[in-house]
């Protein structure tokens, strides 16, 4: 695999879990955060009536044009991810005591989580991608929950269902219907698949 220098990759994104999916991958680039207002444009989106699908891909587009207008030679990854379980939306917790309130709500149900990734190359879209993979948790305890977030810790808290199916996350589960990437927050294969035609990687 050859990557093209003259097609820079940013990532639009602080995400220590989708810049660890690039580099895995054997990508280079620069991760540089959009510093978007995500819960300003969700709310609005939410009162608008607008689908889950469609403010994630608002906001992972969003990211993407905001980096893309600094840096217009480059493709700029934005993505972003919502977490849907009937009619909520949940934002990742920000303290323990909110992951463990996310698992007991998120118990014995299914949720989607709808991920939406796109690429800008000088300040405008040139390709996106959208997917809706679904989880469904078994029914856990309060003291499997404690259990589980005491081993975890605060690294929970950097996911919007209080999980990280890359470590202990794939206890909690008892089917998972979509790609392990996407899951993540990064649709990796699409995204591989579009840097090869665009011409940024070669091989």
């Amino acid at each position: 695999m050859i990557q093209n220098p003259d097609l820079p990759l940013i990532l639009a994104s602080a995400s220590s879990s989708r810049q660890a999916i690039l580099r895995q991958a054997g990508l280079r680039f620069e991760a540089i955060p959009a510093n978007v207002d995500e819960a300003t444009l969700k709310e609005s989106a939410k009162a608008g009536g607008w689908a889950a699908a469609e403010a994630a891909m608002a906001l992972a587009e969003l990211k993407a044009q905001r980096i893309s207008q600094k840096f217009p030679a480059a493709l700029v990854i934005g993505a972003d991810q919502l977490l849907v379980c009937g009619e909520d939306w949940f934002d990742k917790p920000e303290t323990l005591e909110a992951a463990a309130s996310h698992l007991q709500r998120l118990s014995g149900r299914t949720h989607v989580l709808e991920t939406a990734i796109c690429v800008y190359r000088g300040g405008s879209p040139v390709w996106q991608f959208a997917a809706a993979p679904e989880l469904t948790l078994r029914a856990l305890s309060a003291e499997f929950i404690a259990d589980y977030l005491a081993v975890e810790g605060e690294a929970v808290c950097s996911s919007v269902g209080a999980y990280r199916l890359e470590a202990l996350g794939s206890q909690l589960f008892s089917r998972i219907d979509g790609d392990f990437f996407t899951i993540l927050g990064l649709p990796l294969l699409a995204l591989l698949g579009y840097l090869r035609q665009a011409g940024a990687l070669r091989g």
